[in-house]
């Protein structure tokens, strides 16, 4: 497959890329399904949140960034992580709780971090990554750097008061910060409807004088396009951006939830609008691939995430002597 990035310049989509969007789609598809299949045998414990059905969000932003750039995600990053180049056997043996994780397993599935892909998070709380987003984008103006800083969040914390005082310091400081509103409708339990008198969330960047847009998170060219664009503002003007991606997640809030505050038809009628099978279909479509091509695809891919469970299986836990490793600072 050819590296990520060289999609981010492309205006219109061929063959070559249209198989990689869909094999990072299809990847960030199969790690969740296993990752719900691994929790259900006690294999990975804790909280697990899965980003099944928003994944053209990640995989249309990412590409438009480069490595020298900082990355902030929620704790629904597994999509996020594996789209800025972490190894799925790491992220997997992370969640295993085992030492050779991104974290040494003291992490889990919501606090995964890579300082080399300058991935700096799972952030466990709602909103809480927003104001360091703020914090490391003007670190990159105070020191001139080049990179940008992208922070992914949901819209249950654009309902948080770090959220509005975020955007205000940012603002005021013009810093170049791409500011990604993962809205899928439901903070945890709570509907759009219930949590903000105003739905249309790039609105909201009117207030602060912070150019936004608003773009269907279901479509991962539709994505990619809107965040080259955002984020070549950012880059050339310096200041902030607001994207709001509309999106949905088919899943429950996390392996806990029981569910109960939305019909089961209203999750059927946005699975007809999942962002795979629609790339799928227009790349067939146009005659760019062909059934062998998705055969091939589902086989690499299933290939790709044994490994990883192999991986994590294979790890070894932290020697109980070194629990308190990390907690306490040395002499």
């Amino acid at each position: 497959m050819e590296n990520i990035t060289d999609i981010a310049a492309s205006t219109t989509i061929d063959r070559r890329q249209g198989l990689e969007l869909l094999y990072r789609m299809m990847l960030i598809r199969r790690f969740e399904e296993k990752s719900a299949e691994l929790y259900t045998k006690s294999k990975i414990r804790g909280f697990l949140h899965l980003y099944v059905g928003e994944e053209a969000v990640a995989v249309g932003v990412m590409p438009a960034l480069t490595a020298e750039d900082n990355v902030l995600a929620t704790y629904r990053e597994h999509g996020h992580a594996l789209m800025r180049g972490m190894d799925a056997g790491v992220i997997m043996a992370e969640m295993y709780g085992k030492m050779e994780g991104c974290c040494r397993g003291r992490g889990g599935s919501m606090h995964l971090f890579d300082v080399g892909k300058r991935f700096f998070g799972g952030n466990a709380i709602v909103a809480g990554h927003l104001p360091m987003s703020v914090g490391m984008a003007l670190a990159s103006k105070k020191l001139k750097k080049s990179n940008i800083t992208c922070c992914f969040f949901g819209e249950g914390a654009a309902a948080e008061g770090e959220f509005h005082e975020s955007m205000n310091l940012a603002a005021l400081w013009n810093v170049p910060l791409l500011m990604v509103c993962e809205n899928n409708l439901y903070a945890m339990g709570t509907a759009i409807r219930y949590s903000h008198a105003v739905q249309e969330l790039e609105t909201k960047g009117a207030a602060y004088g912070i150019e936004s847009a608003a773009v269907n998170g279901m479509d991962v060219l539709e994505v990619g396009q809107a965040a080259r664009a955002a984020v070549e503002k950012v880059r050339t003007t310096g200041k902030p951006f607001f994207l709001v991606c509309n999106t949905y997640r088919f899943r429950a809030h996390s392996m806990f939830d029981a569910e109960l505050y939305r019909e089961k038809s209203e999750v059927e009628e946005w699975k007809k609008r999942d962002p795979i099978p629609a790339l799928r279909a227009k790349l067939m479509g146009q005659q760019l691939i062909t059934n062998d091509d998705i055969g091939s695809l589902e086989q690499k891919i299933e290939n790709e995430i044994q490994q990883a469970v192999d991986f994590a299986e294979k790890g070894t836990l932290e020697p109980f002597d070194q629990l308190t490793r990390f907690v306490y600072s040395g002499p």
